[in-house]
């Protein structure tokens, strides 16, 4: 193919990265997906714990959740195409939430449900050791580092219940449902190129290409940054960050995984589940397993890397994130070996991430996506094919933003929500719970 079959290029062949690819492509655009690695998926998104769940700290993150529960849960369906590898698997056996203080009861967390028409179940302390009976109500909070005399310490309190969101789950295979999104999008005429870094985004005005390692330079009209924790030195060669009061940058992080509970009823009960009190969050791995990440406390410091240079042996959070999830499941063992994921997150200044063109004509962004974004690859591959044929016809987004239409719900969401200009937003967990 030569320089000029391409309309689009995509940096980046992660979950979000090969979902653009396939809805550009689906809009009848010639589009090329670069990736620095092997192969598709197996930056960040192969790290992922790749959790469905509808809530978040804000309505439209809940919108945007709710809905993208449908696309996979009819995955097959959207995707329109075989893979080679099979299809991901998404196990909606729902999500279990404590009610803590610190999230006021989840008052407002039921209430955006309400207001999106997701179901839930508010249970109580019985119903919820009848549901998840390895579970303790102990309350442990604030949570604390490993060296406080109080860690693992109770506060003489309980917690009075959990809600139950059913429209929730796991993808069992980031990875490959990564790789299923490339195959659709391959058959939709999208190409798709490893081992191929980007090294400059060259010129001042509307974008004309990228240049790659060995000097090729690849010409199209619209580049999309979607490269993941390398979103913000993307941004720096295309030299867009000026108008910009919100930027990303790649975190460090720990997930563990560890032997489920031994209670016999774990294969078939357990669901994904979220603990401020003790500010781990758990999800089960085939009812064999289970993973552990952490709800990053203000105890622990955020570990801001270089994305090209970071340490990925396992440290002493990853024994601090297993002792939490024990204070919840007191028959949790500490395993003598470390097992899981060092990997990175992509994360905005507030958690949510940027959706959004630039003020370089021509270049867009789906950034600051990696940690809680995972869910919602398939509907912002749309989003962003709707933003970019409304800003490429003409539009301009920045004065009048865009609205776009769920297909499930029928909810209309301000794309404005997600812009690159916006105040750091008050209502966000600054979490990765977004």
């Amino acid at each position: 193919m030569s320089e000029t079959d391409f309309d689009a290029i995509v940096i980046g062949a992660g979950v979000i990265g090969a979902a653009v690819a396939l809805s550009l492509s689906r809009a009848g655009r010639r589009v090329l997906v670069l990736d620095k690695g092997a192969e598709a998926g197996h930056g960040s998104t192969a790290g992922s714990c790749a959790i469905i769940r509808p809530y978040y700290s804000t309505l439209d993150g809940c919108a945007l959740a709710y809905e993208s529960h449908f696309y996979w849960r009819d995955w097959e369906a959207h995707l329109g195409t075989s893979d080679e590898r099979g299809l991901a698997r998404y196990v909606n056996c729902g999500c279990t939430v404590m009610k803590t203080p610190g999230n006021n009861y989840l008052t407002r967390a039921m209430d955006l449900m309400e207001e999106i028409g997701a179901p839930y179940q508010d249970w109580d302390a019985a119903t919820l050791r009848n549901r998840l009976p390895w579970l303790s109500t102990d309350s442990y909070f604030p949570p604390r580092a490993q060296d406080d005399p109080a860690f693992g310490q109770p506060n003489g309190g309980t917690l009075p219940g959990a809600v139950f969101f059913e429209p929730g789950g796991y993808v069992t295979d980031p990875a490959l449902a990564a790789h299923n999104l490339m195959r659709a999008a391959e058959a939709a005429g999208a190409v798709f190129r490893f081992n191929t870094a980007v090294t400059a985004i060259p010129g001042e005005g509307a974008v004309t290409g990228v240049v790659v390692d060995g000097g090729e330079r690849i010409a199209a009209g619209i580049v999309v940054n979607v490269a993941g924790p390398h979103s913000d030195g993307i941004n720096a060669m295309a030299g867009v960050a000026g108008d910009m009061t919100i930027r990303t940058r790649a975190l460090r992080h720990e997930v563990a995984h560890v032997p489920a509970p031994p209670d016999p009823s774990f294969a078939e009960k357990a669901t994904v589940f979220s603990d401020s009190d003790t500010s781990a969050y758990t999800r089960p791995e085939r009812g064999e397993y289970l993973l552990i990440g952490s709800e990053d406390p203000y105890c622990d410091p955020p570990q801001w890397v270089d994305p090209d240079d970071f340490d990925r042996d396992f440290s002493d959070r990853w024994t601090t994130l297993v002792m939490r999830a024990g204070q919840r499941v007191p028959t949790l063992g500490v395993p003598s070996t470390a097992r899981g994921v060092v990997e990175l997150y992509d994360v905005s200044d507030d958690w949510i991430p940027i959706y959004d063109r630039s003020m370089r004509p021509g270049y867009y962004m789906a950034i600051g996506t990696s940690g809680n974004q995972f869910k919602n690859a398939p509907v912002v591959g749309e989003m962003m094919a709707a933003l970019i044929d409304a800003c490429e016809g003409g539009h301009d987004h920045d004065a009048d933003p865009l609205g776009f239409d769920l297909n499930y719900t029928g909810r209309r969401i301000d794309l404005g929500f997600y812009s690159r200009r916006r105040t750091i937003n008050p209502e966000s967990s600054m979490s990765v719970l977004g």
